[in-house]
């Protein structure tokens, strides 16, 4: 995929580059650059989930990359310097969920950072371009901005960074799930 682009809140940026984080953030978006998505270029055409399941696969194979399953952030990885812990990243993933979801990713983030889990927080959501071809209510990147910057403002002084990301080209339609009824 490709990073369209990265807003920085809270010192973000300064505090990768003081904490030693700009290795563990590239190797971030190297994760997700070399994630090959594919996209039906029509409408709500494709299926947000098969993009996750993608992304969490990448992940995954990337290795040392701890995963939380419920009432924690996505995805996080510290740096270490001999056996001690020096800074750590945590990564919120929202690709196949209703937009208003970024709000509790969020409030995972604000809770790790509060409690020291994590240094730096990411937020990952499609760009504004590649949700219009993803399900009706994904997230994008101009949702996240809003919600950070319009409704849920304390989060500007955290220690947050969304990225956008759009996918590799035209493709096959992914396939949607089910709809539970």
């Amino acid at each position: 995929m490709k990073i369209t682009q990265i807003k920085f809140y809270g010192g973000s940026r300064d505090k990768i580059a003081r904490l030693g984080l700009a290795h563990l953030f590239l190797e971030l978006l190297e994760i997700l650059m070399h994630t090959r998505i594919l996209l039906k270029e029509e409408k709500d055409a494709n299926g947000a989930a098969a993009v996750r399941k993608a992304i969490d696969d990448a992940f995954v194979k990337a290795g040392e990359w701890e995963n939380t399953k419920t009432g924690g952030v996505d995805w996080a990885k510290r740096i270490r310097y001999n056996q001690s812990i020096v800074a750590r990243i945590g990564v919120e993933v929202q690709v196949s969920a209703r937009s208003d979801l970024i709000v509790r990713d969020l409030v995972h983030l604000r809770t790790r950072l509060q409690d020291g889990d994590v240094d730096i927080g990411v937020v990952v959501v499609p760009d504004d371009r590649m949700e219009v071809f993803l399900p009706d209510r994904c997230p994008k990147f101009s949702d996240a901005v809003r919600y950070v910057e319009q409704e849920f403002t304390e989060a500007m002084k955290w220690p947050i960074v969304i990225l956008a990301l759009e996918h590799d080209g035209p493709g096959r339609a992914l396939k949607k799930q089910p709809r539970k009824r």
